[in-house]
């Protein structure tokens, strides 16, 4: 059939089309010429960086205030079928999610223009590097996205692998000798939750002066991210030990948060060499449980959102006690850490959750429970690609800044 209507368009046309065609073939061919020589250039030698008057952030802006808008011509970065290394969790699409608008956004601070996201530097500065986010399931997910922009620019020659070595997973790239990393440690500091699959519990316990077990395995990492808040959310109170591991005690969530991230400085303190690590803490990933937050009146949830919200608020899942307690613990810290602050970015993002088309307890949902939004609906994850690439935007950017200011 497609034959007989293309036998039948006149002769200048049939030509104009095969000439697109061409052109379109040779283009894509040409682009993969292009990036197999960049990575060729890039993995046979320390190339210096070279960074451009449109890659400079302005003194002064903040990457984290700004608003969403849509672009469906350079994003999303890399397509979900493409990167076999999501899990699914957060395949939305895949899952039977109908729209893909999510994937389309992209950050715009007020002052100034985010640098385009381009793997190969990237590589290039984590050359003979260890890059680790640590946390839950959020950062996971930050891990993951990151992974999958670095995989849409590794030729498939390009050597590289994904180990699971619990808590950790570990993906390598063995022509820059670099690795991204992620460690299971939702609360930071040690707990009962540790167990890199088998972590849920009835009674959720944490250890809030004791962090060496982990502090182990950080030991030496030259790029750090930490982020812990959805765990510490699902009761008032929480169960602890503090000083002595036989007295079982009850604190209060917040007071518990700050005596466990001030375990956490104090490695960071004791611990870290500031010439050669950098270390960053994440803000709390947002949550999207009720409706009535952005559109009052309303007793929904994420279920069905589709577009960001354009009004600037932080909901009742950002936790105002928390982000302080951050800044506190960070202002009195003698080593330089670097706060991520992708809370109210993210915050518009009412439209980038799983909701139904996410995992529950390690299994999709069924047709029944995805028919019952208000009790199934997941409105903490993010799907992918999505809002955590951003935040990966930001930390490249940030990363890109360091460098361009060592030389």
């Amino acid at each position: 059939m497609m034959r007989r209507q293309y036998l039948r368009l006149p002769h200048v046309l049939r030509l104009a089309l095969v000439s697109v065609l061409t052109l379109g073939a040779a283009r894509v061919l040409l682009d993969g010429l292009r990036n197999n020589l960049a990575w060729g250039e890039y993995e046979t030698a320390r190339v210096p960086i070279e960074v451009s008057e449109e890659e400079i952030i302005e003194d002064g802006c903040n990457v984290f205030e700004g608003r969403w808008v849509w672009d469906n011509a350079s994003y999303p970065l890399y397509r979900e079928e493409k990167c076999p290394f999501l899990v699914k969790q957060t395949t939305c699409v895949k899952n039977g999610r109908p729209d893909s608008l999510y994937q389309n956004w992209r950050w715009q601070p007020n002052a100034c223009n985010l640098p385009r996201f381009d793997g190969l530097k990237l590589m290039e500065m984590l050359r003979d590097k260890r890059l680790m986010f640590v946390g839950d399931s959020i950062q996971r997910g930050m891990f993951e996205s990151m992974v999958c922009l670095l995989h849409s620019v590794i030729p498939t020659t390009g050597k590289r692998s994904i180990r699971r070595i619990p808590p950790r997973k570990v993906f390598k790239v063995e022509e820059f000798n670099a690795s991204i990393e992620y460690y299971w440690a939702p609360f930071i500091i040690e707990s009962i939750s540790d167990h890199a699959t088998n972590h849920t519990v009835s009674r959720r316990l944490v250890k809030l002066d004791s962090v060496a077990k982990h502090g182990k395995e950080w030991a030496g990492v030259d790029i750090l991210i930490f982020e812990s808040y959805v765990w510490w959310m699902y009761r008032p109170v929480i169960n602890v030990t503090y000083g002595s591991t036989d007295k079982l005690q009850t604190f209060n969530v917040t007071t518990a948060y700050r005596l466990a991230l001030e375990t956490w400085a104090n490695w960071i303190e004791s611990s870290i060499n500031p010439v050669t690590q950098k270390i960053f803490f994440m803000t709390m990933s947002p949550t999207h449980l009720w409706s009535w937050e952005w559109k009052p009146g309303t007793d929904g949830n994420c279920f069905n959102e589709t577009h960001p919200t354009e009004r600037s608020y932080l909901g009742t899942g950002s936790n105002l006690d928390i982000m302080g307690t951050v800044q506190d613990v960070i202002r009195q810290l003698k080593v330089n850490v670097r706060v991520l602050n992708i809370t109210q970015l993210s915050e518009f993002r009412k439209d980038g959750h799983t909701s139904i088309f996410g995992e529950r307890k390690g299994k999709l949902l069924t047709r029944e429970q995805r028919s019952d939004p208000n009790n199934f609906t997941d409105c903490i994850h993010w799907c992918l690609p999505g809002v955590p690439d951003t935040w990966n935007e930001i930390l490249y950017a940030i990363l890109l800044q360091d460098y361009r200011a060592q030389r």
